[in-house]
């Protein structure tokens, strides 16, 4: 039995929009793991039970990990880590100017500063020798007496894919109490993909499970040739650990919905997600969450998806990275 430790107030909700059905054209379900928790929360959280139980499991003293500078994963790991008396080094990527970071207290950073992570500003180009760079810090505390574990990007691998297998087995209950309008498997399930480690546990357990007919999951960098690299990687790796996830999921990635960079939106994104919060009450993020259902809705209107087919959307969280884009709302709202 893998260790696991229960950091996410599940099973989490399964709500029906008619405004956002009737906006979409698709009769749309959420699946609302932006509440996994408090400010941990989010579906990093999900990997994180199996990745923090493996840490604890070998009397680990401090967590490494890596992330964009308003990393989601980093923050739901600063504050779980926290949470289980851990110390934590994020390795946080930069633009041009290090000392930006160093003097950054919003959104994300904030969080991860409250919660006495120590953070260490990479550039660009250090982040993409990112492994090695991790590697070395933990080499480093090892030599004075600490027992580090490294998390990959995002919790990407194949024991963090277990997280989302386990989603998929929360949902297949759900459906059997009728939760999203009866047992019956929905035609598609959809989210962003930043990793590629939700990707690959949905497919995974999907088929396990029953839940879905089709995975749609929508890159928010990167393209899809990467990515299907990415979501291969970690599928043979959770195989290796559980040879017993025989069966995958029919998958799409789509890389469609990016915008002009990681991170960014473009106007017409913006636009989608404002009209979103004003229609609906949900509030999504503009770094993974906006773009993935901005990506559904126009995978419907181009007749991708067919209109009225059962879907549901996981909401992957991310609220503290909006609120650390004020500025690019100014004049849009």
């Amino acid at each position: 039995m893998r260790p696991r430790i229960p950091l996410v107030h599940a099973p989490t909700p399964i709500v029906r929009s008619k405004a956002l059905s009737s906006m979409l054209g698709v009769e749309l379900y959420i699946k609302r793991d932006d509440i996994t928790g408090g400010a941990e929360s989010g579906n990093k959280l999900r990997k994180l039970e199996y990745l923090l139980g493996d840490a604890l499991e070998r009397r680990t003293t401090c967590v490494l990990t890596c992330g964009g500078a308003q990393s989601n994963h980093a923050r739901s790991t600063a504050i779980a880590s926290a949470m289980l008396g851990l110390r934590s080094i994020l390795f946080l990527r930069t633009g041009e100017n290090p000392d930006a970071l160093r003097r950054d207290y919003t959104g994300n950073v904030l969080l991860d500063r409250l919660a006495g992570a120590e953070i260490r500003p990479v550039s660009a180009d250090e982040y993409r020798d990112r492994t090695r760079i991790m590697g070395e810090a933990a080499e480093a505390l090892v030599e004075v007496g600490e027992r580090p574990y490294v998390i990959p990007e995002g919790g990407s691998n194949g024991l963090g894919a277990f997280g989302y297998v386990e989603a998929m087995r929360e949902t297949r209950m759900q459906l059997e109490h009728g939760i999203a309008g009866g047992a019956a498997a929905f035609d598609l399930v959809a989210h962003a993909c930043g990793s590629g480690g939700t990707a690959a546990g949905v497919v995974l357990g999907a088929a396990e499970y029953e839940v879905a007919h089709h995975v749609w999951t929508f890159a928010v960098c990167d393209d899809r040739a990467h990515f299907e690299q990415q979501i291969a990687r970690v599928v043979a790796e959770a195989r290796e650990l559980e040879p017993s996830l025989s069966r995958l999921a029919p998958l799409t990635i789509d890389d469609s919905a990016k915008g002009p960079a990681y991170g960014v939106m473009s106007e017409e994104q913006r636009a989608f997600l404002i009209r979103v919060a004003r229609t609906s009450g949900i509030l999504l993020d503009p770094v993974y969450s906006g773009k993935a259902l901005f990506g559904l809705a126009q995978a419907v209107a181009r007749g991708a998806i067919p209109r009225g087919a059962r879907v549901l959307f996981i909401h992957t969280g991310g609220l503290p990275g909006l609120l650390a884009q004020g500025a690019n709302f100014e004049g849009a709202l």
